[in-house]
């Protein structure tokens, strides 16, 4: 069966975005291999409001060659958005309704594994439905203060096994744990 997968970057004090929404502290090493992970899966489930922020976004003309391609990556995968309002979109299907059993339909598909994109408040849904089975995290060697929290709402204790520890050349450290269900 395919696993959902959260796949996130987090500061060393626990933000996954500055006071304004900023990401610039995001690194991407070569050694990352990112585009083994992408390789991975082949659907990604977004909120509404990350899928309009990046569900179709396309880098601009600064943008080096490796940004560009990893974009035309991400935008070949099937898009689930999950949104409280029905929306027509050439891009993605959009899910308004019974998360928990149209996500259940969705990992019985024959596919590779799907990556939860986010934002804050789908993760915190699939984490209290108990959806996610891979956390993928890493932690990025900065400080910011302030921001929007990982974990802000979360309302019940998650066990976790750690399965894998990467350490890159930028500081960055992924923590990669299975949900024990």
């Amino acid at each position: 069966m395919r696993k959902i997968i959260l796949d996130l970057a987090v500061t060393l004090d626990g933000f996954i975005e500055g006071a304004n929404g900023e990401v610039d502290w995001c690194i991407m090493d070569d050694d990352m291999d990112f585009d083994g992970f992408l390789r991975s899966v082949d659907a990604i489930f977004y909120g509404r409001v990350s899928y309009d922020m990046w569900g179709n976004f396309q880098p601009d003309s600064n943008s080096t060659q490796v940004e560009i391609d990893i974009w035309s990556r991400v935008h070949s995968k099937k898009k689930y958005v999950f949104s409280s309002n029905p929306r027509q979109d050439n891009n993605a299907t959009f899910i308004t309704s019974d998360f928990a059993e149209r996500v259940a339909q969705i990992k019985q598909e024959p596919g590779k594994d799907i990556w939860l994109y986010g934002g804050a408040k789908l993760t915190e849904t699939f984490m209290e439905l108990g959806l996610i089975d891979i956390y993928r995290v890493s932690i990025h060697p900065i400080l910011l203060g302030t921001g929007k929290p990982l974990f802000e709402n979360l309302k019940e204790r998650v066990n976790l096994e750690l399965m894998e520890v990467n350490r890159f050349k930028s500081g960055v450290v992924q923590l990669i744990y299975k949900h024990n269900k």
